[in-house]
């Protein structure tokens, strides 16, 4: 579904991802793990369209997305979910929600998107006329992910969901995660809590100094040596 092949990425002179492939099948739940500064958020604003690599591809159902314009990207149903949620702070929580539903599929299904979204999260719709600069941290990803489902993404990419989050809330997110995915959304993960989003995924890739250097079942990776020193504290 998603095919990435051998990408480099540079912020001005810097590289930062030397010849990454991986892909993502649909219906998976595929992780990426790795240290800060690994090149996981990089990863993601590559297939965002936000950076755009020297070399290499990026593939959507055969749609060349690094030959897109960024603001396209998400009319095709690749959809990010940025790291520290990104909302606009003065708006309400509806506001917010409904940003995410511009491109003219999702503005053609918004009023039964965003009926489900508050199915989904019931404490947004307690609080859609609240500015969702004044929502607590767990609340404020709630919204994040909502308007991201609000844009109808055929792939959801969530880049440190559970970032700040108290242990219970960190839970919560990851439950939300799996419940999205057995709705038929793939899931693209990048998320610092190792543990347990290999426990929950499909299959899993780990970077580290721009490069992949593991990939596997979630359960392989649980017991690779390298991973278990490294990432699990083990």
């Amino acid at each position: 579904m998603l095919s990435i092949e051998n990408i480099d990425v540079r912020y001005g002179d810097l590289q930062v991802l030397w010849g990454v492939s991986f892909e993502v099948r649909e219906r998976e739940i595929v992780v990426l793990v790795g240290a800060n500064g690994a090149g996981k958020s990089t990863t993601l604003k590559a297939i965002s369209g936000i950076l755009k690599p020297s070399s290499g591809s990026i593939r959507f159902d055969g749609i060349h997305l690094d030959q897109v314009p960024s603001d396209k990207v998400i009319g095709y149903g690749v959809v990010h979910v940025p790291e520290a949620r990104r909302l606009f702070r003065e708006m309400s929580v509806e506001e917010n929600l409904i940003m995410g539903s511009l491109s003219r599929p999702a503005k053609a299904k918004r009023k039964e998107t965003l009926e489900y979204v508050y199915g989904l999260f019931p404490r947004l719709r307690e609080r859609r006329k609240q500015a969702a600069g004044t929502l607590s941290g767990g609340e404020q990803q709630m919204c994040a992910i909502g308007r991201g489902l609000m844009a109808l993404p055929r792939v959801l990419m969530f880049d440190e969901p559970s970032l700040g989050l108290a242990p219970i809330l960190v839970q919560e997110v990851f439950e939300i995660v799996k419940r999205i995915k057995e709705e038929g959304v793939t899931i693209l993960l990048v998320e610092q809590n190792v543990r347990q989003t290999l426990a929950l995924c499909d299959r899993a890739y780990v970077l580290e100094n721009g490069r992949v250097v593991l990939h596997g079942t979630g359960s392989e990776l649980m017991a690779d040596g390298h991973v278990k020193e490294a990432y699990l504290g083990l």
